[in-house]
């Protein structure tokens, strides 16, 4: 039986909501408190047991691969000056036994070609899809894509990560329809990209969490390309319902769409006073201001 190996990350978008910030640095690489948020979504695919981290980057996003490498003059010089918890802090960027693979993405084509992009390096595996723009609070459970694999474990099909929104938030995302309404796992039937409120089949929305069989690659391949030429990852999983299971599963934890500039803040002041050296005082300071 094989296991959830390898994770693709899609970050060759341009970040363009969060301009001027994202003229020349990455939205991935935008901190949430202290660390970006590419980090929170590799650590919760290493949660998950997934080692190899695939990225599909694109021509300005050579800070991510420099986050991710090892560092050796600041690793130097934090040790020289005997400052070991910065180190700490440092070496732990990239999860111990895990590996980091970068695939270039020479044009942004949607997502479907961006997760096509990484087929020589996922091969015939199943294989989970983060986008780093939806970062996920697991409010104490197992991460989110630890829970999904649990769901391929057991099912052996693909997986999409479900969460209920508002009727009127249909258009914003990929809504599916299932068998049945009620219970985390449903079989899906269909799904739909960015449907109007009185067109939507249900209010389960696809967030950024997949995991996928490889068939997955032969739908992308045969997929005729939409608006501006691009690949949407939506299209090629209907196909895939045609030939087999698809579940929908409503994952245990806080979503932040971190793609805008308000689940962005409001990410940041969930994790703030989370934070174990500055929650308590940010919390303290947040309560006086409500006053």
């Amino acid at each position: 039986m094989k296991k959830i190996r390898k994770a693709v990350f899609p970050v060759a978008g341009l970040g363009s909501r969060f301009l001027p910030a994202t003229k020349v640095s990455p939205k991935e690489m935008l901190p949430i408190v202290d660390k970006p948020i590419i980090q929170y979504a590799v650590e919760e695919a290493a949660d998950a047991g997934i080692t190899d981290m695939v990225f599909v980057t694109g021509r300005t996003k050579r800070s991510i691969a420099d986050h991710f490498d090892k560092a050796y003059e600041l690793e130097n010089e934090l040790k020289t000056r005997g400052k070991e918890d910065m180190l700490k802090i440092v070496q732990d960027t990239v999860p111990k036994g895990v590996n980091c693979i970068f695939i270039r993405q020479a044009e942004a084509l949607g997502l479907g070609h961006a997760v096509l992009c990484a087929e020589p390096v996922i091969g015939d595996e199943p294989f989970a899809v983060l986008l780093a723009d939806d970062l996920i609070d697991p409010n104490g459970f197992g991460s989110v894509v630890a829970q999904m694999a649990d769901v391929y474990n057991y099912n052996r099909c693909s997986v999409l990560g479900v969460m209920d929104v508002p009727r009127e938030e249909t258009k914003q995302y990929g809504i599916v329809s299932t068998e049945r309404n009620e219970g985390d796992t449903q079989r899906c039937t269909g799904i739909v990209e960015k449907p109007s409120p009185d067109q939507a089949p249900s209010t389960l929305a696809v967030v950024g969490r997949y995991i996928l069989t490889p068939h997955i690659f032969e739908h992308l391949r045969t997929l005729r390309p939409g608006t501006h030429g691009e690949l949407q990852l939506t299209d090629a999983i209907a196909s895939l319902m045609r030939d087999e299971a698809v579940l929908a599963y409503r994952f245990k934890g806080t979503r932040y769409d971190c793609g805008n500039k308000l689940g962005y803040l409001k990410a940041m002041v969930e994790l703030g006073v989370k934070h174990a050296e500055v929650g308590a005082e940010f919390s303290e300071w947040l309560a006086q201001r409500g006053h």
